[in-house]
């Protein structure tokens, strides 16, 4: 049994290593809220698979002298922890016979658990975020359009406050094909050009690191057309928004503007001169009339998102036609979203398992293998418990071509 001890604990060390090395989008985000889980297991108890995110009260600023007290407003995010993985399963005369290809496999293993979670964070990303930059169908592949896609990138998180630190700019193979082409030619800064010919990866720039991750996630417009919706009623708030009867689907994650409807700057809540963009949080079928949104219309107040409320048949504009496909590369500040991954519990030492749980810089996975007499099998198991979220989707912009 000793062997197969060394080999999980062997695993589980591999596991983390390659977990950590391969997740460019995880591994970049924030992780504060991983103690939100763990802290209080030691005094005996756990807060469940779900806890609340919650986001700073905001204030309005008083004029004058008088004293004006304001109510104290916080909001939440639900992260949802789930459990997942990957088995291998061997008859002992396999595992006689093969024994040094054994840590192999568990490795391919490995790595198929580390492409879900990234791909499920990067999903997140695409449903959950609103901003915009790019058009659908138009790569970024000449010097003027590079920088555009970049710079308006930039701008967009900082309309919307983002710290200047701890940006990443996450692209996929063909987004980062098109910069290069994009930034051929250009003379400064030569180090930065120099390293990115040497290593066919566009370098930090503009403000934020850069990184290449093949999981980003791939958007697809409904068959609704692009500018055919309408507002119906005027006044309207909050996190739904009522809408003529459609005449297609919009599917989750799709970006919209409201005619006469612009962002505003979170902390001055002064008028960005940009349309708001919205993104649709669920599937919307044909001829409903409400969508579900982000952010949430708020014309006025300490928490406004808009400058004024959509008027009564105010055009609906959704980015891209109907039908239209395109990946959601992004940018965004390291507190847009959060990743969990959470400890689990172990099997007691004398249910014929042998375990090893190794954790580091916020990732944990867990090695398990079992022996089943009966067939002369054992089942090695690999688990991982994690949760996405996403509590400051407004620091972060989609960037599409």
């Amino acid at each position: 049994m000793s062997n197969i001890l060394v080999t999980n604990a062997l695993v589980a060390k591999e596991a983390l290593a390659i977990l950590q090395n391969m997740v460019s989008f995880a591994k970049n985000v924030n992780r504060d809220f991983e103690s939100e889980f763990t802290g209080n297991q030691d005094r005996g108890y756990s807060p469940g698979q779900t806890i609340n995110i919650k986001r700073p009260p905001r204030y309005t600023y008083r004029a004058g002298r008088v004293a004006l007290p304001q109510a104290t407003v916080e909001t939440s995010i639900p992260i949802t922890l789930q459990q997942g993985g990957a088995d291998i399963n061997f008859l002992m005369l396999e595992k006689t016979l093969t024994l040094q290809n054994f840590e192999k496999k568990m490795m391919a293993a490995v790595i198929t658990v580390v492409n879900e979670i990234d791909r499920q964070g990067l999903d997140m990303a695409r449903r959950t975020t609103a901003n915009l930059v790019g058009t659908p169908g138009t790569p970024p592949n000449s010097q003027a359009a590079a920088l555009a896609l970049l710079t308006n990138g930039g701008r967009i998180l900082n309309e919307m406050a983002a710290p200047q630190t701890d940006r990443l700019l996450v692209v996929n193979p063909a987004m980062n094909a098109n910069i290069l082409q994009g930034f051929t030619g250009m003379f400064n800064p030569a180090a930065t050009n120099s390293a990115g010919f040497k290593q066919g990866m566009i370098q930090s720039m503009l403000g934020f690191d850069v990184a290449m991750d093949q999981n980003v996630s791939r958007h697809v417009n409904g068959t609704q057309a692009a500018a055919t919706a309408t507002v119906n009623g005027a006044g309207q708030s909050g996190s739904t928004l009522i809408v003529t009867a459609l005449g297609g689907t919009i599917t989750v994650g799709t970006v919209f503007t409201i005619a006469g409807v612009n962002a505003v700057n979170p902390q001055s809540r002064q008028d960005t001169g940009s349309l708001q963009q919205f993104v649709a949080t669920a599937n919307v079928a044909a001829g409903a009339t409400i969508i579900p949104i982000f952010p949430a219309i708020t014309a006025a107040g300490a928490f406004q998102t808009v400058t004024a409320s959509p008027a009564n048949g105010a055009a609906i504009t959704i980015v891209g036609a109907a039908g239209a496909a395109y990946d959601t590369n992004v940018l965004f500040h390291r507190d847009a979203y959060t990743l969990a991954m959470v400890p689990m519990a172990e099997p007691m030492k004398n249910a014929g398992a042998q375990v090893s749980q190794m954790s580091d810089d916020g990732f944990t996975v867990k090695v398990t293998t079992g022996y089943d007499t009966i067939n002369d099998n054992q089942i090695t198991r690999l688990d991982v418990l994690f949760g996405w979220a996403a509590p400051y989707a407004e620091l972060a912009t989609k960037v599409v071509a």
